[in-house]
């Protein structure tokens, strides 16, 4: 039995579309490579797919620039000066822009004003000015994140040097401390915190709290 006939449309699942395209594809060039060796001719092919991925078949014996020259000879149409002068169409027009953007760049570090006119100069003061806002803005965002940058360290300092003192208190309170021969206590040392600190009591002085932060005592009377 033959294969039923294939009604002619787009193959809405994109799977089997691809598929398709793929089988054909190889069909496609494998024709091209058959008419390129039994009849010494000059073949080209150039398919995108769906997914845009590009694919291309080419005689041996010639060129792509080779193949388009020889179009250009048989149909009497110069793609290349076509081209060509495309590319220099863009290129006048992109050097206007660039023109144009660095007189405006001068013009807002005030040079080449005398040329503008009372409406021109306005509306280069209004845009000065809305930059000008934005830059402010900006700038007291920045400021404003150092800043409750910098209270919070501080906080946190604060409350790492609190725990400290109620950590030594703690211990105070669970040791006897006896004056011996008019002299002063020994050092009550401990670590907390990663800081090390020490208390040492003198006769007839109040208390001296010693808080050691690397090379720096910090002394608390």
């Amino acid at each position: 039995m033959g294969r039923g006939k294939i009604e002619i449309k787009k193959i809405e699942n994109a799977t089997n579309r691809q598929v398709t395209y793929s089988k054909r594809r190889n069909g496609l060039f494998k024709k091209a490579e058959e008419l390129t060796v039994l009849c010494d001719a000059k073949v080209s092919l150039i398919m995108f797919s769906s997914t845009g991925k590009f694919h291309e078949f080419l005689s041996p014996n010639i060129t792509t620039k080779g193949f388009f020259d020889l179009y250009q000879k048989t149909s009497g149409i110069d793609l290349w000066n076509s081209h060509y002068e495309r590319m220099q169409e863009n290129y006048r027009r992109l050097k206007e822009i660039n023109k144009k953007l660095r007189r405006e760049i001068r013009q807002r570090m005030g040079g080449d004003l005398n040329e503008l006119n009372i409406k021109e100069l306005q509306a280069l003061e209004s845009k000065m000015d809305s930059a000008l806002l934005t830059i402010r803005e900006r700038k007291y965002h920045v400021i404003k994140g150092q800043t409750d940058k910098h209270k919070k360290k501080v906080r946190n300092l604060e409350e790492r040097h609190a725990n400290l003192v109620l950590d030594l208190e703690a211990k105070l309170d669970r040791q006897d401390g006896t004056v011996e021969n008019g002299g002063y206590y020994e050092s009550a040392m401990g670590v907390a915190a990663n800081k090390l600190y020490g208390l040492r009591l003198y006769q007839n002085q109040q208390p001296e709290l010693i808080v050691q932060h690397g090379t720096n005592d910090l002394r608390l009377a």
